[in-house]
C-alpha cells in the first residue's frame, strides 16, 4: 500500500539530472581559454570534494564561481543544455512526478535560476523548490551567491529540511553526502543512494536502499511506474568469454549483468542458474532439461553464435523460455575463411610453408593451380552458403549448389538436383549444413567415393557432418588431394591439448572452430543477441526467435502490456479474455501468435488494472509464464 502523508525529497544534480549543473556551465563558459580543459577538471575536483563532505559546501561554491566567469545570459543555454539531461527514467516516470507532486520536493545545493525551469515541466512548482540563488553585478556576471541562504552553508539540507517540518514519512533520495546526512540527522526517515548517474561508495554505504534508478525507487514504495519490475533486478549470466560489448550492451540498458570467462559444466550451470532470468551462451555450454528446472526465473536463454543444438529447444518452449541466436552476423567471416581456405589448398601453400619452416627449399608449381574456372560445390545453400557462392563466383569459379530445400540461385550458380550431381563435378567441396543430428556423417566413404579423384573438401559447418574415419582413408589414399577442417566431432570447452587423426597429413588445413572468431563477427553478436533479448524482456517482442511464436509488437505509451504464455489448446483466448471482462478491462490491443506446442498472446489494456486480474490470469488453465511488462 502507498503510504498516506509519504514525502519525497529529491536532489537536483546528478539525480533529476544525468550531470552537475556547474560543470556543463563551465564547458559552456570556458569555450576558447586555452586552459579550459584545466579549469574543467579543478572544477570537477572541487565538486566531488563539496559532494563526499571532504570539504564544506560553502567552500565548494566560492571557489567554482571563482573559476566559472559565467554571466546571466549564460543560464538560458545552460537551462536548454540541462533538459536534453534529465536522467533516463526520471524522464520516462514523468507521470509519477505529476500524479504526485502535493508531496515532491527539491531541496539542492543549486541553484533556483536553472532548477526552477526544468523541474517546472515535472508539475515541481517554484515554492517546492529549496535551492542557492546567484549575485550578480551590474553587468550581469555572476559574482557570487546569497550568502544568508541556509543551503549556502555546510549541512544546509538539514537546517532547510527541519524548517520545512514535513509531516509523515520523509524519503530523501540523492546521490551525496549532503543528502544521506538529512537522514542522520534524524530529520529524514530513509535515504535512497541514487546511482543511475554516478556511483559514491559513501553515499551508498549510508543508504537505507540503493537505486540504480527510480523505477527501482517506485518499486520499492510500491508507486506507480513506467515497467512492472525494474531492469536492475533483471539478472543476465553471461558464458563463455562472450563479446565485452554484450555486457556494456545489457548494463547500459539498466540489467545486472554477470560475466564468465569459460562455459560451465551441467552441474556448475544448475547450482548458478537459480535466480537468472537471462542466460546468454556460445556453443560449449549444454542448456538440458535438468538446468532449465533448476532455472526457476529464465526467461530467455541468448546463443552468442550460429548454432543451437547445445540448447533443448523443446524444453525451453515448454517452459515458456525463449531462445534467441545470431544466424547472420558472422557470415562474413565464415565466408572470408573459405575463400582463403579453397586458395590455399589449390595452392598447397601450407605443405610449401611447412617444408621451408624446416628449411626446405622446394619452389616447384607441381599441384599448384589457380582457382579460376575451377567448380565449387556448396553445399547448404544458405546465407553462408550464398554469400560464399557470389564471392567465389567473383574470382572466376562456377558454382554449384545443393540443398535440401528449393533455393532460389544467386548470380550464375548451378542448382544440382542430387548431391551425387554436386559430387561429381565439384573440384572443391565445402560444407555449410545445418545442426539437424540427422546430418551426422552426411559425408561419409559412399559420398567421398562419388567425388572426383583429386578433388578437396572443407567442412566450416558441424562437427559431426563428416565421417572423419573415411576422410583420413581418402586423403592418405589420393582420393582427396586436400582438405580443410574447422570443427570436430568431439571438440574440447576449453583451450588446452587436442587430438585429431587428420593431424599430420599433408595438404590439411586445422583451425579450431574459428570459422565465425573474428573481432568484427564477435561485435555483430554482441551487438545483435543483446538487442534481441532487450526487445524481448522489454517490449515482447519474439521476431527471430528460435523455438517461439513470432511477434512483432508496436510501442506503447498509454497502455498496461500483459504477457501470457500457454499450451496451444483450444479455449484459451477466450478464457483470458473472460478474465479481463469480469475485471471491466479495456483492451486496446491483442496480438497472438502460436505453433503446435504453445501460444503467445500479448494484451494492451489503457487502463489502471485490478492486482486481481493478474493472480486471475495467472490461474487460467494451461498457463506457461505470465508477466505484466508495464
Amino acid at each position: 500500500m502507498i503510504a498516506v502523508g509519504r514525502k519525497y525529497v529529491f536532489d537536483f544534480d546528478s539525480t533529476l539530472t544525468r550531470v552537475e549543473a556547474l560543470d556543463v556551465l563551465a564547458e559552456m563558459t570556458l569555450q576558447g581559454r586555452s586552459n579550459r580543459e584545466e579549469i574543467i577538471n579543478e572544477i570537477q575536483k572541487i565538486t566531488n570534494l563539496g559532494i563526499d563532505g571532504d570539504i564544506s559546501f560553502t567552500e565548494s561554491l566560492e571557489k567554482r564561481i571563482k573559476l566559472l566567469k559565467a554571466h546571466k545570459n549564460d543560464l538560458e543555454g545552460l537551462v536548454t543544455e540541462l533538459k536534453q539531461k534529465i536522467s533516463k527514467s526520471i524522464e520516462h516516470n514523468k507521470e509519477f512526478f505529476q500524479n504526485f507532486s502535493d508531496d515532491i520536493y527539491v531541496i539542492s545545493c543549486g541553484f533556483k535560476e536553472f532548477i526552477d525551469p526544468i523541474v517546472e515541466e515535472y508539475n515541481i512548482p517554484s515554492d517546492r523548490v529549496y535551492a542557492n540563488t546567484f549575485k550578480f553585478d551590474g553587468e550581469g556576471n555572476i559574482v557570487g551567491f546569497d550568502e544568508k541562504n541556509v543551503l549556502a552553508s555546510h549541512n544546509g539540507k538539514i537546517e532547510c529540511l527541519k524548517r520545512l517540518d514535513l509531516d509523515g514519512e520523509v524519503q530523501v533520495i540523492g546521490d551525496g553526502y549532503s543528502d544521506y546526512v538529512m537522514r542522520e540527522a534524524g530529520i529524514a526517515d530513509k535515504f535512497f543512494a541514487y546511482t543511475e548517474n554516478v556511483h559514491r561508495e559513501k553515499a551508498a554505504n549510508n543508504a537505507d536502499h540503493v537505486a540504480p534508478n527510480l523505477d527501482e525507487f517506485l518499486f520499492v514504495n510500491d508507486l506507480p511506474r513506467k515497467i512492472s519490475y525494474p531492469k536492475n533486478r533483471i539478472k543476465i549470466l553471461l558464458l563463455e568469454n562472450v563479446h565485452p560489448a554484450a555486457f556494456d550492451n545489457l548494463s547500459e540498458d539498466g540489467f545486472s549483468v554477470e560475466l564468465v570467462q569459460h562455459s560451465l559444466s551441467e552441474e556448475e550451470l544448475i547450482k548458478k542458474i537459480k535466480g537468472v532470468h537471462v542466460l546468454g551462451i556460445r556453443s560449449k555450454t549444454q542448456v538440458t532439461q535438468k538446468v532449465l528446472e533448476a532455472a526457476n526465473k529464465l526467461l530467455v536463454v541468448g546463443a552468442f553464435c550460429i548454432g543451437t543444438t547445445q540448447i533443448d529447444l523443446e524444453s525451453c518452449k515448454q517452459k515458456g523460455v525463449v531462445v534467441f541466436n545470431a544466424p547472420y552476423s558472422n557470415t562474413r567471416s565464415v565466408v572470408e575463411l573459405a575463400i582463403g581456405q579453397i586458395i590455399m589448398l589449390m595452392r598447397h601453400v601450407f605443405p610449401r610453408s611447412t617444408e621451408i619452416h624446416s628449411g626446405r627449399w622446394n619452389k616447384t608449381a607441381t599441384n599448384s593451380r589457380e582457382v579460376r574456372g575451377k567448380n565449387l560445390g556448396v553445399i547448404g545453400y544458405g546465407n553462408i552458403g550464398k554469400q560464399l557462392s557470389v564471392l567465389a563466383e567473383a574470382i572466376g569459379m562456377r558454382v554449384y549448389y545443393y540443398d535440401v530445400e528449393d533455393r532460389l540461385a544467386l548470380g550464375n550458380a548451378i542448382k544440382c538436383a542430387t548431391l551425387e550431381d554436386l559430387l561429381s563435378v565439384s573440384d572443391v567441396v565445402t560444407l555449410h549444413v545445418d545442426d539437424n543430428k540427422a546430418n551426422k556423417n552426411f559425408i561419409g566413404n559412399r559420398e567421398i567415393g562419388q567425388m572426383k579423384d583429386g578433388a578437396m573438401l572443407i567442412n566450416l559447418s558441424r562437427g559431426f557432418v563428416v565421417d572423419i574415419e573415411a576422410l583420413v582413408s581418402a586423403l592418405k589414399s589420393g582420393k582427396l588431394s586436400g582438405a580443410a577442417v574447422d570443427v570436430y566431432p568431439e571438440e574440447p570447452r576449453s583451450n588446452g591439448d587436442f587430438i585429431t587423426q587428420l593431424q599430420g597429413l599433408s595438404n590439411v588445413i586445422l583451425t579450431p572452430h574459428v570459422g565465425g572468431s573474428t573481432e568484427e563477427a564477435q561485435r555483430n553478436i554482441a551487438d545483435f543477441v543483446p538487442n534481441k533479448i532487450m526487445d524481448y524482456i522489454n517490449s515482447g517482442n519474439t521476431v527471430d526467435a528460435v523455438n517461439f511464436p513470432n511477434i512483432r509488437l508496436p510501442k506503447q505509451s498509454n497502455a498496461h502490456r500483459f504477457l501470457h504464455i500457454h499450451k496451444n489448446v483450444p479455449g484459451i483466448m477466450a478464457k483470458i479474455n473472460e478474465v479481463l471482462a469480469k475485471y471491466e478491462m479495456n483492451i486496446s490491443g491483442q496480438y497472438l501468435s502460436t505453433d503446435s506446442e504453445v501460444g503467445y498472446v500479448i494484451t494492451d489494456l489503457d487502463k489502471e488494472y485490478n492486482k486481481e486480474v493478474v493472480k486471475a490470469l495467472k490461474k487460467v488453465e494451461n498457463t506457461i509464464k505470465f508477466r505484466v511488462l508495464y
